[in-house]
C-alpha cells in the first residue's frame, strides 16, 4: 500500500503531464497560463510530498519561493493578455508578435 507523500508525488506526477499536454497543444494564453500555474502546483505538491519523505522542510521553503515565482508570472502573463486584446481583440499566441516595439 502506497503512503499518503508517495501518492502525492504520483498525483503530482499526473498534474505535471496535464499542465504540460495544456501549454503545448492550446494556443490560447488564457489556457496556456492555466497549464503553466498547473506546471508551477505540481512541482509543489512535489516539493512537500519529498519534504514529508524526507522528514526535512526543505521543500516547504522551496514551495514559498515557487509560489512568489507564479504571482510574478501571473502579473506579467496578464498585462501581456490586456496589452493583446486591446491591439487585436484576440488571445491567440500567434498574435503575441504585434506586442514588439
Amino acid at each position: 500500500m502506497l503512503s499518503m507523500p508517495e501518492l502525492g508525488l504520483y498525483f503530482s506526477f499526473l498534474l505535471f503531464l496535464v499542465g504540460l499536454f495544456t501549454v503545448m497543444f492550446r494556443k490560447n494564453i488564457l489556457f496556456m497560463m492555466l497549464g503553466v500555474e498547473i506546471l508551477l502546483n505540481a512541482a509543489n505538491l512535489a516539493f512537500v510530498s519529498a519534504s514529508k519523505i524526507t522528514g526535512t522542510i526543505d521543500g516547504q521553503v522551496v514551495m514559498f519561493f515557487v509560489m512568489a515565482v507564479a504571482a510574478c508570472e501571473a502579473a506579467i502573463g496578464l498585462a501581456m493578455i490586456i496589452s493583446l486584446y486591446r491591439a487585436k481583440a484576440s488571445v491567440e499566441a500567434d498574435d503575441l508578435k504585434l506586442l514588439r516595439g
